[in-house]
């Protein structure tokens, strides 16, 4: 029996439609990419928040009594259409960001992109070459 190599095995880090609820309240709140904006802190927030988001799903679900004829998608689409899930996972999505940028473990860590200073040096060196000075 031969074990296959690394390089042969994948597993997904989340499977849909997990991932792509964080991604979506991550995209509409652009304050969690700054309290999480570190290698080592996103992948501790994509961890949790993916963990959290299935359990709280997995909660709505049981308090839920979905019919048949609400499922025009997935059980998960229909819990979505309502604002107050919604409302709820972006809570608890908002929430692991912020216990992430609380963690002191993460301190030191520098951000993945330049700072607003560096931003607006950039911007105005790039007026200045485009205005030929």
């Amino acid at each position: 029996m031969t074990v296959a190599g690394s390089e042969e095995i994948w597993l997904p880090l989340v499977d849909e439609p997990v991932g792509d609820i964080v991604a979506k309240i991550q995209s509409e709140d652009p304050e969690i990419d700054r309290l999480v904006g570190s290698p080592h802190r996103i992948l501790a927030f994509r961890t949790f928040a993916y963990i959290r988001v299935g359990l709280l799903l997995g909660e709505l679900l049981f308090e839920q009594d979905l019919s048949v004829q609400d499922a025009d998608g997935t059980w998960v689409d229909t819990l979505l259409r309502d604002p107050k899930h919604h409302d709820a996972l972006h809570r608890e999505v908002r929430a692991v960001a912020e216990e992430i940028a609380a963690d002191p473990k993460y301190a030191d860590e520098e951000p993945l992109g330049p700072d607003d200073a560096a931003r607006d040096r950039f911007r105005e060196f790039a007026r200045r070459q485009l205005a030929g000075d």
